[in-house]
């Protein structure tokens, strides 16, 4: 990213996939660049319109069955966010989502749908909904403390050897086969809710130093004792 231009952040779809406080992440990504004394631009890109391709980070985030088949289908017909990644932005997928990035996901009947082949995975639905919270260990390569969230859906997801897990669970379900998310080059996905950057912020500063480089350090107490006492009770019972 140039050091003369603001740092653009862009939230895809906000009105088809924007369930459980989604938008938080954007507002965390905004709130800890600015902080940092980072000038942000946001851009939101509704269904209708056009993804551009010169954002530095994009978002998205979870939603129903029929928007995320319709969000799947507008994704692969526009092809700005692949030339986006192609060019080196960051994201974060969470959720349908995560789903969508895929190579098929289920739609509403179990039925595969077709993702966009952003990342090496493939989703299914799983016999029961997954809801609670989630508590994952982080792929050390990423250098990130264990990931606290919310998990609300039915997928079972596959990886590819084109991805890493994110993690792998403590608590909760995940992909369904003991590891949570996955991640290739600068693309995150994950099932986590709550939001996942609020309750995650070190995730959210992995996804700014992606685009601006080292980041200086931000006073995190109150956060962490908060995430502290989230994983204490979690894992308690």
């Amino acid at each position: 990213m140039p050091s003369d231009s603001a740092l653009r952040i862009v939230w895809i779809y906000p009105d088809l996939l924007s369930t459980y406080g989604d938008q938080g992440n954007v507002l965390v990504l905004e709130q800890r660049a600015q902080r940092r004394g980072i000038e942000t631009e946001t851009i939101h890109v509704r269904s209708a319109d056009p993804v551009p391709e010169t954002g530095d980070i994009y978002l998205i985030g979870g939603g129903e069955d029929r928007p995320q088949i319709l969000a799947a289908a507008r994704l692969r017909r526009d092809g700005g966010l692949h030339r986006a990644i192609a060019r080196g932005a960051a994201m974060l997928a969470v959720c349908a989502g995560y789903q969508i990035m895929g190579s098929t996901f289920g739609g509403e009947e179990g039925q595969p749908v077709d993702g966009i082949g952003l990342l090496d995975i493939a989703s299914t639905r799983g016999p029961a909904r997954a809801v609670g919270e989630l508590v994952a260990e982080v792929d050390a390569a990423l250098n990130l403390p264990t990931l606290t969230g919310f998990e609300n859906h039915m997928g079972v997801t596959s990886l590819g050897p084109g991805v890493r897990p994110l993690s792998r669970t403590i608590a909760g379900v995940g992909n369904g086969d003991g590891f949570e998310g996955c991640y290739a080059g600068h693309v995150v996905g994950t099932y986590l809710h709550g939001p996942a950057l609020a309750r995650n912020p070190a995730l959210a500063d992995l996804l700014l130093s992606w685009r601006v480089g080292e980041l200086a350090p931000l006073d995190d107490s109150r956060y962490e004792a908060l995430r502290q006492e989230r994983l204490a009770t979690v894992l308690q019972g």
